[in-house]
């Protein structure tokens, strides 16, 4: 990167405070500022447009593992392989109505239409640390994309010959049952209130184009005659495709619930993501790691995408506390150089040995962001033997995965400070590149990647005040 007094060509602080003043893309959230985006090598970006195949695909082999577990199915063609504690695990806290309606044959096929996996930029590549189907920052991507084009043009990585709003409206319409300008309403919930401003903007700027597309709490929708209806201009209005922005253990507070869950498989195409709690746990991933199940993903998984996944998702354990026969051992890392039995054995992991992150799997209103993460090298004993028993104490509803940290590598970017005064901050890098997904030719595009660079002491990188926020560039 060049020295910032070299610069010629670059976002001024007034524009980019301008550009923000004019229109609230999250609330309550305040973030840095970069007169540039940050640039990628060309490996980089063929490397992130195969993990968004990779990340497709693995979502279609895990729903043939899931609904073959679950109907206690042979998971291999020459062999002999069942693995009913899958969809066990799966199914683990939800209820009964929700699991029987992931499972419906209506559903089958259908995956969430956006995918966005989290990358770390480690010094070996990158970390896949999980997969978020009902993303954020579509529409904040969408934003910094435009607003860096003067400085980047065609050279912004994802953006390619269409607009990232335009792509995500096409791959929302192609959801509608036969309707050339369909009706579609945004459904967002208390829970993801946060969001709403940025979905906002996103149905603002296509109805621009004539598009119609709203955005309602999901107390405004309600079914009709067979149909699924918003008020506008005082008369119910026919939805032909509603764009779910709620997490499903929110939906006890969805008004609108019962009636999904019940209705027919002409409603249920119209609502994306699909309501398959399933592929909304991070437990997945370490499914993707378990022994018993490498011959499946090997079998299953297109070779290239195989390789990829192998490539970057970090080792992951699931945190099920069972009670094991005396000559069993746990599938987890080795503590002094031996197996554990127990999961409390955890707490006596040294220093080094802690370099582990435990989390939440899924379904479970701590989630979503960073909220149940503890990274075990960068916290107490006290708060670390409190994470093991929780994750324990929650196992009959809730799960936790075990998973090994990767280290992201410290970079230097240029970032603005308060004054407008310019300064390379040094930091660690997390991507969330955007891809959706073409059902019909079962591909997933690339259209953005959001940067966010933390603080270098920050170990656990999200959202915050001292992050910078950035478009991705493709380097020259």
């Amino acid at each position: 990167m060049s020295n910032p007094a070299e610069m010629v060509n670059r976002l001024s602080h007034e524009a980019v405070l301008k550009a923000f003043a004019e229109q609230s893309l999250f609330e309550n959230k305040t973030w840095r500022y970069s007169p540039e985006a940050f640039a990628l090598n060309a490996k980089q970006v063929a490397e992130i447009e195969l993990i968004g195949q990779a990340c497709y695909d693995f979502y279609r082999a895990h729903e043939t593992l899931y609904i073959r577990s679950a109907t206690d199915k042979n998971l291999l063609r020459n062999r002999e392989l069942k693995a009913p504690w899958v969809a066990e695990y799966l199914d683990r806290g939800k209820p009964q109505a929700l699991i029987e309606h992931a499972r419906s044959k209506a559903l089958r096929g259908l995956t969430p239409m956006v995918v966005r996996p989290d990358l770390l930029v480690t010094e070996d590549g990158f970390a896949l640390t999980e997969i978020d189907s009902v993303p954020g920052g579509i529409g904040l991507t969408a934003f910094l994309n435009r607003l860096y084009s003067d400085v980047h043009g065609d050279a912004l990585i994802g953006t390619g010959s269409q607009d990232m709003i335009e792509a995500f409206y096409q791959a929302l319409s192609s959801r509608a049952p036969d309707r050339a300008a369909p009706m579609i309403a945004i459904l967002v919930s208390d829970e993801a209130a946060t969001y709403r401003p940025e979905m906002e903007w996103i149905a603002q700027e296509l109805r621009a184009l004539g598009r119609k597309v709203y955005v309602y709490h999901t107390d405004d929708v309600m079914p009709l005659g067979g149909t699924m209806c918003v008020p506008m201009d005082g008369e119910p209005q026919q939805v032909d495709v509603i764009y779910r922005f709620w997490e499903l253990f929110d939906l006890a507070n969805v008004p609108i619930a019962d009636y999904l869950l019940q209705a027919g498989s002409e409603s249920q195409l119209s609502l994306t993501p699909p309501m398959r709690p399933f592929q909304e746990e991070k437990l997945n991933l370490a499914l993707f790691h378990h022994h018993m199940l490498e011959d499946f993903w090997q079998e299953t998984l297109p070779k290239a995408s195989y390789r990829v996944l192998k490539r970057v998702i970090p080792r992951t354990w699931i945190m099920d506390p069972v009670e094991l026969p005396p000559n069993a051992v746990l599938d987890a890392p080795l503590i002094a150089g031996k197996p554990m039995t127990r999961w409390t054995q955890l707490a006596d992991a040294s220093k080094k040995e802690r370099n582990l992150i435990i989390k939440i799997s899924g379904f479970h209103e701590s989630a979503w962001g960073a909220r149940s993460v503890t990274l075990g090298s960068d916290s107490s004993k006290a708060a670390w033997e409190n994470a093991i028993q929780q994750a324990v104490a929650l196992a009959d509803t809730s799960l936790h995965i075990l998973q090994t940290y990767e280290k992201p590598r410290r970079l230097r970017h240029p970032v603005y400070r308060d004054d407008g005064s310019l300064y390379k901050m040094e930091g660690r890098m997390r991507l969330c590149p955007y891809y959706f997904v073409d059902s019909k030719a079962h591909h997933a595009q690339l259209h953005g990647v959001l940067a966010t660079l933390c603080p270098a002491d920050k170990k656990i990188i999200h959202g915050m005040k001292d992050a910078a926020l950035l478009p991705c560039v493709l380097a020259t």
